[in-house]
């Protein structure tokens, strides 16, 4: 392991964009969580979501992953260009000519994937703690960890993200290529998603449309980035405003888009891991 982590340090560490964009998204990553702190003009008024509950207990940690969770793209590009440089610059054959194994490579990406999820991770931890205490109007023990859940979410997420980027770098070797696959599969979905969603509630009234949109399921939610995006829900519901509005909020574990992401890791790992042995680099 130290041998696959310090081969990666030095690959990473001389190219410099790799170490600009590490740098902005740990630094945008931690600027976005204290965003309820800014007073927002919108619709001729003023909206603060720190009044609005964002850094209430336990609604934080839904509010903290989701937003920052946005942010994944963004690191995703860095794990993009490095894989990528490592074929276009032919790194990755002198690497195997040198005497790395397939294995080991793939090694080498996910211990950087793993390193980079950890530390995001515990750093939305640290300052979800900390502006919590900080802000929220409920500080009790039972209640602070009651959804603490959602980090442990927000890494599956993140580390199947980057699985997946990790295979598509791998099979189409172009990062260009690899983002218009990446917005490919998010329409796709998109429209799978929505197909399935008509085809159950067709013919259907309100109350029964809704009782079936929120509780059925649907098969659409196993596919990649939706399985990912069920693991922490639209938090907006959970604001001050959306209550007075008498909006509800409901949100059930989703333990199938769980098995889902974990499936999909492997099967990218086990995927990138195929095509290396298969082609002839």
């Amino acid at each position: 392991m130290n041998k696959l982590l310090k081969l990666e340090y030095y690959k990473n560490l001389n190219y410099k964009p790799f170490r600009v964009f590490t740098l902005l998204y740990f630094v945008i990553l931690t600027a976005l969580l204290f965003i309820g702190l800014i007073d927002f003009d919108l619709f001729g008024g003023t909206i603060n979501l720190k009044e609005q509950g964002i850094y209430n207990f336990p609604e934080i940690w839904n509010f903290t992953t989701w937003i920052v969770g946005l942010l994944k793209i963004f690191l995703g590009l860095i794990i993009v260009f490095s894989i990528c440089q490592e074929f276009s610059d032919r790194m990755f054959k002198q690497n195997i000519i040198d005497g790395l194994s397939r294995e080991e490579f793939i090694g080498s990406k996910l211990l950087t994937i793993g390193i980079f999820t950890i530390i995001s991770t515990l750093i939305v931890f640290a300052i979800t703690l900390f502006l919590g205490y900080q802000y929220s109007t409920v500080t009790s023990s039972d209640r602070v960890f009651e959804e603490i859940f959602f980090i442990g979410n927000y890494f599956v997420k993140l580390f199947t993200f980057f699985c997946f980027l990790m295979f598509l770098s791998v099979l189409l070797r172009k990062s260009v290529f690899v983002f218009l696959a990446v917005f490919i599969f998010w329409i796709v979905e998109g429209v799978l998603s929505t197909a399935e969603v008509f085809m159950k509630v067709k013919g259907m009234q309100g109350a029964q449309r809704n009782e079936i949109l929120q509780n059925d399921f649907f098969v659409s939610h196993l596919l990649p980035l939706e399985s990912m995006s069920s693991l922490i829900p639209n938090p907006m519901m959970r604001l001050n405003m959306a209550k007075m509005m008498g909006l509800k909020y409901e949100f059930h574990y989703p333990t199938e888009s769980l098995i889902a992401c974990l499936a999909w890791c492997a099967v990218f790992i086990l995927g990138s891991y195929w095509i290396l042995r298969k082609r002839d680099w």
